[in-house]
């Protein structure tokens, strides 16, 4: 959220911010919840991606919060298709960490 409040630039916030928050939500997920990697990283991924559709669809527009700062940092404000690249991106370097930490443990 920090990222969304205070960094404004064509790189950080919207994409390596879109990749933190996958990886965000999966912790998250899987601190307080009993769910594995595989699950908790798909529910995370989904979140996003129903985030964006809800972008592409403007759903702030439609229930009258497209002024509601709050709304457009936890929604955001406008699709973009990289969007889903950085989501993805973030999945898969969740997966990969999670992975590479499994293997280092005996």
């Amino acid at each position: 959220m920090l990222i969304a409040l205070f960094v404004r630039d064509a790189f950080i916030r919207p994409y390596i911010g879109d990749v933190l928050a996958v990886a965000l939500v999966y912790t998250a997920l899987r601190a307080v919840t009993p769910l594995t990697m595989l699950p908790a990283i798909t529910i995370a991924l989904a979140i996003a991606l129903v985030i964006e559709m809800a972008q592409a669809l403007n759903l702030l527009g439609a229930i009258g919060l497209q002024n509601n700062q709050l709304a457009r940092i936890v929604l955001g404000g406008a699709f973009d298709w990289m969007d889903l690249v950085a989501y993805i991106s973030g999945a898969i370097l969740v997966v990969a960490l999670e992975i590479m930490m499994r293997k280092r443990v005996p």
